[in-house]
């Protein structure tokens, strides 16, 4: 008769012990799944969310939701439904003021030319001082909406004056094409579509010089960064290929080819607008959002100068001292290898 093992003659309760520390060990484990929120930015992004790269180069379940606003996304951030999202640099402020626990982690664009306050044809509006008593529309806590209240109050226009109304992107193209609205602050694919029966008042690069600058970025939960740390030095490493590619080959990015295909997918643009709207923004390379000019000092200041405007717009109570806290760039120097 062969010798009973060893491990036979445990006894119940430690046998019992070891198999419920094995369960906690596997519930310890991070789940490999993530949401991130999208929405209609016209980046190089989209390219990676169409290939699959990512969930294949991280073995993550990647939940996609599109919302309509940067405000959407912080609420949904909020709530712990989305891990991850892109807004624009107010809505990123926003959340910090009210202490969200998220971290601006990758530019995703600088606005530049991306984003214009065009004026409908026959409104009567040929520049910003003819808004007195027009319909102005723009998503509220949007990167556009604080430009337009910067700019009124440089040249000089009286916000009280104006009615400025809180129009998501598919509302201002309907309200535009129903000619309700005499004006619009906002982005493609909307921008593409009204420009044709429209003229530009200003652009978010012409307010952005005269010191308001805005950004596209992509925020995360700190928390939940901080348990799948290798998943976003992926993250990183992917948007970083996808820009370097439309950097290097934006000739190719045509009408018909693959990378314009999955842009206008994800966005529910018109394939035939997205090679000229994307040719407005700019795509930081790893080291210039390294640099001053993003991560390493801009953007915290961007996001001060933001926080101003929405407390006088009565959307936050709080400016934080310091917005260094909501900023990283430790994912960008570990992809980098840095």
């Amino acid at each position: 008769m062969s010798p009973t093992p060893r491990l036979s003659r445990l006894p119940l309760w430690l046998a019992g012990a070891a198999l419920a520390l094995g369960s906690f060990a596997a519930l310890a484990q991070p789940k490999k799944e993530v949401t991130i929120a999208h929405q209609d930015m016209l980046v190089p992004f989209r390219l990676v969310m169409e290939s699959g790269e990512l969930e294949k180069a991280t073995g993550y379940k990647i939940n996609w939701r599109m919302f309509g606003g940067g405000g959407d996304v912080i609420k949904a951030m909020a709530s712990g439904d989305v891990q991850i999202g892109e807004a624009g640099s107010s809505p990123i402020t926003t959340a910090a003021s009210q202490g969200q626990d998220i971290k601006l982690f990758w530019i995703l664009d600088d606005i530049a030319d991306a984003e214009a306050l065009i004026a409908r044809k026959g409104s009567g509006v040929n520049s910003l001082k003819d808004l007195k008593g027009k319909k102005v529309a723009t998503p509220f806590v949007s990167t556009a909406h604080y430009q337009l209240m910067a700019i009124m109050k440089v040249e000089g226009v009286d916000a009280k004056g104006v009615n400025v109304l809180n129009m998501r992107p598919p509302e201002i193209a309907a309200a535009w094409e129903r000619g309700d609205i005499d004006a619009a602050f906002i982005w493609d694919p909307v921008l593409s579509k009204i420009k044709g029966n429209g003229k530009v008042i200003h652009t978010s690069k012409t307010i952005g010089a005269k010191g308001f600058p805005t950004f596209d970025g992509m925020i995360v939960n700190s928390k939940w960064a901080a348990e799948h740390e290798g998943f976003m030095v992926a993250l990183v490493k992917a948007l970083a290929k996808a820009d370097a590619d439309y950097r290097a080959n934006k000739a190719k990015w045509t009408v018909d080819s693959a990378q314009v295909k999955a842009v206008a997918k994800w966005t529910k643009a018109d394939a035939k607008d997205v090679p000229a709207a994307m040719a407005l923004y700019t795509f930081p390379t790893i080291d210039e959002q390294l640099s001053a000019n993003w991560l390493g000092g801009a953007a915290v200041k961007a996001m001060a100068s933001t926080a101003q405007f929405l407390k006088e717009q009565g959307r936050i109570t709080e400016i934080k001292p310091d917005y260094k806290a909501f900023v990283t760039d430790a994912y960008l120097k570990k992809a980098a290898g840095k």
